[in-house]
């Protein structure tokens, strides 16, 4: 089956449900159709869309995503799938007594793994990984040492070229560009945990009372380089061009094509939605205390 992430961002549109068909309908264009089931994620980014309860129960019994987005296009709701898993309550009870030394083993795989597919990406792009290699190999339990922030801060600089580059500044151009990639990957995170049986708010490291996905922010930290790829590429070809960069509809393309593309475990060639569902069903077998290792992706 092929999953999808359709993206509603450039135009208002009607959606409907018909004979098990999401049904998308535009002004002046033909109907697009598709079947429920290959809708990994809804992306509504555009004010002007209208759509039906059927759209909203039907994707989520069909396990899929909706996300929607605010007047900047960016990520701000998410509607999950209530059940994933024919195990769901054994898995969420198994999550919530999971032990403090199983999480922090847990997080160092994640943080190992982010700071490796990091410094692999900058060896692809940039020559050099910065030491990132070397940081990676110094990751404990539960990141005592805090080697993810080490990390970011020669990482960001290096990838964009830029000594004064912070997350989170709006001045700089790229952080949109990386906050929309980020919303999607961490909704097509949630949408792996809930599959597997596991509940996205109880993390193993991100805790907070306000925030009710963190264990996709935890799961989704060794995907993140797979967007700050697509991102500083998509950067370096605007200013090859001599053209800004925005978050406009081929950005987004972009974005969404380099998550949409194939990656590499185990020496086979995967979708992301494939490893994101091999990565939680591991987690969710390491916090049942059936196995120790994640399946986790190199970039």
């Amino acid at each position: 089956m092929t999953e999808r992430i359709v993206d509603i961002s450039d135009a208002p549109a009607r959606l409907c449900v018909r004979g098990g068909l999401l049904v998308l309908a535009r002004a002046d264009e033909a109907e697009f159709t598709l079947p429920l089931p290959e809708v990994a994620v809804l992306l509504i980014a555009h004010p002007q869309v209208a759509l039906t309860h059927a759209v909203l129960a039907g994707i989520a019994g069909a396990g899929g995503v909706v996300v929607v987005c605010d007047e900047k296009r960016l990520p701000v709701g998410m509607l999950l799938p209530l059940v994933g898993h024919f195990l769901q309550a054994e898995r969420l009870a198994r999550q919530a007594r999971a032990s403090l030394p199983t999480r922090k083993q847990l997080w160092r795989q994640m943080v190992r793994a982010k700071v490796q597919a990091q410094a692999a990406v900058l060896r692809q792009l940039r020559g050099h990984d910065a030491g990132l290699s070397a940081l990676a190999a110094r990751v404990r339990s539960g990141d005592s040492e805090n080697i993810e922030a080490q990390a970011a801060r020669r990482y960001w600089p290096a990838l964009f070229d830029d000594p004064d580059f912070r997350r989170g500044d709006e001045a700089k151009a790229v952080n949109p560009l990386l906050n929309y990639g980020y919303g999607v990957l961490r909704a097509m995170t949630a949408r792996a945990l809930c599959a597997a049986g596991l509940h996205p708010s109880l993390g193993v490291h991100h805790h907070n009372r306000y925030d009710p996905f963190c264990l996709a922010d935890d799961l989704m930290e060794p995907f993140r380089p797979l967007v700050d790829r697509a991102v500083a590429q998509w950067a370096d070809a605007q200013r090859a061009a001599g053209l800004p960069l925005a978050l406009d509809r081929e950005t987004k393309a972009a974005i969404l094509a380099a998550l949409l593309g194939r990656l590499e475990l185990d020496g086979e060639s995967r979708t992301l939605f494939d490893l994101l569902a091999r990565a939680a069903a591991s987690l969710a077998a390491a916090l049942a205390g059936e196995k120790t290792e994640l399946s986790l992706p190199r970039v």
